[in-house]
C-alpha cells in the first residue's frame, strides 16, 4: 500500500508541476474535502480553510476559474514530497500524513520556497482499484499565505 500511495502522490504532483490543471480533479472522488489551512489552524479545529472545496465539481470550479477569471503572476511549482506515513489504527480506511515542500519559480527565473507542510489524507480505491483522494487537508507549517496561493498545492 505504501508504494501506491507514493505512486498517486507522485502523479498527483506532477499533474500540478506539470500545468495540466484540468486533470487535477480526477485524483478526488466525487464527494470529497481539499483544504488548505494553517499548522495552527488545523490544531485549533477550525473548519474553514484558506482554499475549501467539498466536491470533484468544486474543484473543477477552481480550475475553471484560474483559467478564465483570476488575474495573477503566471509561475510554476516543483512539488518535492516525502514517503507517506500510514496513520496506524485507521480501521478500514486509507490514511496516510505526508510532507511536502513547494518551490515557486517565477517568470523572471527567480525561485522561492512557495510552502511546506503536510498533507493529510483520507484515501479510497475506486472501482478499478484506483486509488483517490476522498480527503485531502493540505496543512501548512507558516501561518502567511502568498497572494499567489492560485494553483492548487
Amino acid at each position: 500500500m505504501l508504494f501506491r500511495l507514493a505512486a498517486l502522490n507522485s502523479e498527483y504532483a506532477a499533474c500540478i508541476d506539470a500545468d495540466r490543471l484540468e486533470d487535477w480533479p480526477a485524483f478526488f472522488v466525487a464527494q470529497c474535502l481539499y483544504k488548505i489551512t494553517t499548522a495552527d489552524n488545523h490544531r485549533l479545529g477550525y473548519a474553514a480553510g484558506v482554499i475549501y472545496a467539498d466536491s470533484q465539481a468544486m474543484l473543477r470550479d477552481r480550475v475553471a476559474a484560474l483559467r478564465e477569471a483570476n488575474i495573477y503572476e503566471r509561475h510554476a511549482y516543483r512539488h518535492i514530497i516525502g514517503m507517506p506515513r500510514l496513520v496506524p489504527d485507521a480501521g478500514a480506511a486509507i490514511v496516510a500524513e505526508t510532507p511536502f515542500l513547494v518551490i515557486r519559480t517565477h517568470r523572471d527565473g527567480r525561485m522561492d520556497i512557495f510552502a511546506a507542510g503536510r498533507y493529510l489524507d483520507r484515501v479510497a480505491a475506486d472501482g478499478d482499484g484506483r486509488l483517490r483522494f476522498a480527503e485531502r487537508i493540505v496543512v501548512c507549517d507558516s501561518p502567511r499565505f502568498d497572494t499567489l496561493l492560485a494553483i492548487p498545492l
